[in-house]
């Protein structure tokens, strides 16, 4: 019998999913979502409790995680890349990168 890989995806909106156990590169692992099953073949090594694209994600795109925006794409990632703070930037809490509302 082979290895029953567990990873999650909250959202069908979510563009990453989260390993729940260490994922091998070259694996392909199924990610289930709202009963929507698709097979992602892993780029790299993915520790459990990071993220991996699920779909390809462009420079400055949304990453979204649980139907949450956590921040842009700092450089193409391809379906199945690692996605973490070499290839995410971080948006959450920066003044800087809140849009000014004042009229």
């Amino acid at each position: 019998m082979g290895t029953q890989y567990k990873t999650v995806m909250m959202k069908p909106s979510d563009n990453v999913a989260i390993a729940l156990m260490d994922l091998p590169q070259g694996t392909v692992v199924p990610v289930a979502c709202e009963g929507h099953v698709q097979e992602v073949q892993l780029v790299q090594d993915i520790r459990f409790g990071h993220k991996f694209a699920v779909k390809p994600i462009a420079k400055g795109a949304e990453i979204l995680k649980y139907g949450e925006i956590i921040g842009r794409a700092s450089s193409e990632i391809g379906m199945g890349e690692h996605v973490h703070v070499h290839n995410l930037e971080g948006i959450r809490g920066r003044g800087d990168k809140v849009e000014s509302r004042v009229q």
